[in-house]
Parts: structure tokens; sequence; C-alpha cells
């Protein structure tokens, strides 16, 4: 009959970390002379001594010292997995505190946010839409959408949409200035320049920074396209701006060579071993509505 490999670590370990045997007794609800009995056995399986006795403290030996860290660790790992497993089943509830960049978040994550939260009413959430980087840890945050390339390794990602950067210019502007064919021609043209004069382009097969000028500004996506539309100069938009106005002819495409390659819309959220399921079926509920969205269908 072969026996228990995990008799008597739950004992070990209680004994270790309250010192007494009578007060890891306590703590497991068992009898002492349990916790002594299995205790034995367990050095008896190991053929080493794990703890010194005495009449008021145990202490642990070297080999106990190294036992007890590998312990605690299988522990933490059960527990782990226990909750893993529950919570396939679990519906979301509780806090969820969440960020966004604005303009995005307003036209595509909120809405499928207030979806989710239809499907779960024991759910609350706290979105803070913000074109700042906020640090998730420092702010108590549990999940950050992010648009483009990621920074921050400590973060965990999922990869929830394509995104795709275009210089585009309206058909009248072309008409007027004609149309750039490198890159070095940009300084040629009127750059309409948004929250950073930095372009990211592609040039020999690699990602370029490229600064740009022209005689106007502002650090809204939206007022840029509306600025390009009217023929003030060429932009650089990701797709979801541009795609519709692209496809009417209202805007053209321009130095398609050198398009950036493509970045991404992102779900991040602090390292951790275990997702919760708020924040797990929430990733997985945007992942899906985005890829139902006219902007991101081939």
């Amino acid at each position: 009959m072969s026996e228990n490999r995990w008799e008597g670590i739950d004992e070990f370990v209680a004994v270790a970390e309250c010192s007494q045997f009578t007060a890891a007794a306590e703590r497991l609800g068992v009898s002492s002379s349990h916790v002594s009995r299995q205790i034995v056995r367990l050095e008896e399986r190991l053929q080493t001594r794990l703890l010194y006795r005495s009449t008021r403290r145990v202490t642990l030996t070297e080999a106990g010292q190294t036992f007890l860290q590998h312990c605690q660790r299988l522990q933490d790992g059960r527990e782990e997995a226990l909750r893993a497993v529950g919570d396939l089943t679990s519906e979301p509830k509780g806090m969820l505190r969440m960020t966004c960049a604005v303009a995005y978040g307003e036209r595509f994550i909120v809405p499928l946010v207030t979806r989710f939260m239809g499907l779960y009413p024991q759910l609350r959430v706290d979105i803070e839409l913000s074109n700042r980087t906020l640090d998730l840890v420092h702010e108590g945050l549990d999940l950050a959408i992010r648009l483009g390339r990621l920074q921050d390794s400590r973060l965990v990602a999922t990869r929830l949409a394509p995104r795709r950067m275009y210089v585009c210019a309206s058909s009248s502007y072309v008409e007027r200035y004609g149309r750039p064919h490198s890159l070095s021609e940009l300084s040629r043209h009127n750059c309409l320049i948004g929250s950073s004069d930095i372009w990211q382009l592609e040039q020999n097969g690699k990602e370029f920074s490229q600064r740009v000028q022209g005689n106007w500004r502002c650090n809204s996506g939206q007022a840029v396209l509306d600025a390009a539309l009217q023929g003030a100069g060429l932009c650089q938009l990701p797709d979801y701006y541009v795609l519709e106005h692209l496809n009417s002819g209202a805007l053209i495409s321009l130095l398609d060579a050198h398009q950036p390659p493509n970045t991404a819309v992102w779900a991040l959220y602090p390292q951790q071993r275990h997702l919760s399921p708020k924040v797990r079926k929430l990733v997985d509920f945007l992942k899906g509505g985005l890829a139902e969205r006219p902007e991101y269908r081939s």
C-alpha cells in the first residue's frame, strides 16, 4: 500500500510557524498527539530530523529550514490551484477599477464594459479615462487598456485587437500640394501635429521615428482628423479614426511603404499567477466585442 506523500506536510508547517505543537494543533483543529505522530512519520519517511523539541519551544534543524520553504510553496500552489478551478465557475462580482485613454475608451471600451455589467449584476466598475499612463499597482487598478507598444514589463499583457497607423491627407490637399513619395519629402508638407511631433514609420525594415513640423497642433485625435478632412495638412492617426474616410475616398493613404509595423490594443494587469473572474472574463469579453466592430473586421 503506497503511503500518502502529503501526510504530515500541513502539520509540519503549522508547528514550524507556531513554534509549538499545542498552538499548531489549535490552528489545524486536531489534537497535539495527532500532530506529533504525523511529524514523527514524516521524519521517518525522509530519514532526517526536521525539528529540535524542548519543553517550551520547537526549533527547526537545517534540514527543517530548507524543507519548510519548499512546503510553504507547495501549500501556496495547492491553494492557488483550488482557487483557479473554483473561479472557472465563479461569476464576476465586487469592485473592478480600470483605466483607458479618453477617446478610445469613450468610443470602444466603455460601451462594452456597460454591456458586460448587464450580464453580471453583482459587479461594480470604476473607469478612469485618462491619457496619462497610470501606475496600476500604485493607483490600485485591476486593469488598463493601452494602445501602441508596451513599455512596462512588470505587467501581464493580453492582445485585444490590432492597431495600424496611417499617414494620410484629404483629396483636396493632395490635389493642391501633391503627395510625398519618401520620408525626406515630409519636410515639404504641413503636418498636423497631435500629442507628439514624432511620427512612427518604417524604413529599411526597421521602425523609424520622424520629427515633423507644421502650423497646427492639438492634443485631440478627433480634432486632428477634422483638420485633415478640411485639407489643412497631413496627419498620422490610428485605423479606427481614418478607415471610414479612407474607404469613402475623403482621405488618401500616403507613404504606405513606410507604414510602421502593427502595434496593438492591449489589456494589462499586475503580474500574478491567477486572474480573478472579473478581470479574466472582462478581458475575454472585450476581445470578443472588439472583434465584432467593423473597424477590426478583415
